[in-house]
């Protein structure tokens, strides 16, 4: 059995889905969801595509808001102890592999099929924010243990 969901109108109006329980095309097939229409590899690839997009902008003005703050400061990462001064470098290094995961996500070609782009795509976009988020926390708590 899997589920899939047919359109409905819920109570205020908007467009709804409700699940519809149906018998597996596959003898033995484990009982899980079907994939929704806006989950299809096709929907997701365009979606990654364009916000990926702005994901990459929001990025690196994020970095580029800081390190300008911190570097109009006259804050330089030669200020840091030795140790603070590799946390700083290696956080630096993983935020900039960061961008580019972000940024090759969000790059309207597609190298191979659907939906290998789309597997592709959703697992360095999901990955490079990752790195995104860890990368600044470790540059950060880096900065903070200096002068």
């Amino acid at each position: 059995m899997t589920d899939t969901y047919s359109p409905t109108t819920s109570a205020i109006g908007q467009a709804a889905f409700t699940p519809q329980r149906q018998t597996a095309a596959a003898p033995g097939a484990a009982d899980r969801p079907a994939v929704h229409e806006l989950m299809s590899p096709e929907v997701n690839v365009q979606r990654i595509m364009w916000t990926g997009t702005i994901w990459f902008a929001a990025a690196v003005g994020a970095v580029a808001v800081t390190l300008g703050f911190l570097l109009s400061s006259g804050w330089r990462p030669a200020m840091l102890s030795t140790g603070d001064e590799i946390v700083f470098w290696i956080g630096a290094t993983v935020v900039a592999l960061s961008i580019g995961l972000i940024g090759w996500s969000g790059c309207p070609i597609l190298e191979v099929d659907v939906p290998t782009a789309d597997k592709n795509k959703s697992r360095t976009m999901q990955f490079g924010t990752a790195m995104f988020i860890g990368g600044g926390a470790i540059t950060l708590f880096a900065i903070l243990l200096g002068p």
